[in-house]
């Protein structure tokens, strides 16, 4: 699923394109699409209407497009949900589930999903803490990029739980946008195995950790996240390239870029976790 710097990659295009403009109307094309709001296709549609896009924003992995009437627009792009700026009259993509059409008559917005686990619904923005989210996010913590992320603050979180540092660092409540590529790129260059126990991360590997996160998604954001396939596009439907800078992630059989030992995969949650077995070995059993 898209981490970080993809959403970003695809908040800065929507700002670009679509803030500043009034929806003439809305066609959800599949129902499935707008599912999370419970209200059905009728309300969705009808409140979106003449409503002003005032910004396209972002917290860790959610995206939204915040609204003139104090709502938002939440867009959950799960494994395959593309937020698309096409011509007006351009041919529909297979896959399209939800179009926006502006008063201007220019570029209209399309959601485009192929396996249907995305979606759009609408939630009331509430202040948090010195921001405005939507109600439905309010949980999630600050991410690496937010100007007020505090990164002791976070080491402070990940040391507070009693789990295995990947999975805390996977906790969006405790620091958001780091997802199962990104953690094990993170973990890599902190020389950190991703079971070790968050009980015996000192506050030093901590923010190690931290800063290795912050590090790696700024590359990834400036190579326009990493794109596995032609699911993971920019509004443009242009692919970002980072995947080819990876060091752990989908490496396995590979040599460690710093020892040359072959690049292990592990199960982890359903997933896979990726590691160097020599500079990153795996804890001790109790």
């Amino acid at each position: 699923m898209p981490e970080l710097p993809e959403v970003e990659v695809v908040r800065a295009g929507l700002q670009a394109h679509v803030a500043g403009r009034t929806i003439a109307k809305v066609e959800v094309l599949h129902a499935r699409a707008i599912r999370r709001h419970v209200l059905g296709a009728d309300d969705f549609t009808g409140r979106l209407a003449g409503v002003r896009i005032e910004a396209a924003r972002r917290r860790g992995k959610y995206l939204w497009l915040e609204l003139s009437d104090e709502q938002a627009v939440l867009a959950h792009l799960g494994m395959s949900g593309q937020m698309l700026v096409q011509p007006e009259g351009a041919p529909d993509e297979k896959h399209l589930r939800v179009r926006v059409r502006f008063a201007d008559d220019g570029p209209e917005l399309r959601f485009v999903d192929q396996r249907t686990f995305g979606g759009l619904a609408l939630a009331d923005l509430v202040e948090v803490d010195g921001a405005t989210l939507p109600s439905t996010i309010a949980h999630i913590a600050r991410d690496p990029m937010d100007p007020v992320f505090d990164p002791d603050a976070a080491v402070r979180a990940l040391r507070s739980r009693r789990t295995e540092v990947k999975r805390a660092l996977l906790d969006q409540t405790l620091v958001s946008g780091v997802g199962n590529i990104y953690a094990d790129e993170s973990l890599w260059r902190s020389k950190l195995h991703w079971a070790r126990s968050t009980e015996k991360l000192t506050t030093a590997q901590g923010r190690t950790l931290i800063a290795a996160a912050t590090d790696v998604m700024n590359e990834a954001l400036q190579a326009g996240g990493t794109s596995f396939d032609a699911l993971y596009v920019n509004v443009n439907g242009q692919s970002g390239y980072f995947d080819r800078s990876l060091d752990a992630y989908g490496q396995e059989g590979l040599p460690c870029g710093r020892c040359g030992t072959p690049i292990r995969r592990d199960p982890f949650m359903n997933r896979s976790s990726f590691s160097c077995p020599r500079c990153q070995p795996r804890p001790r059993s109790k």
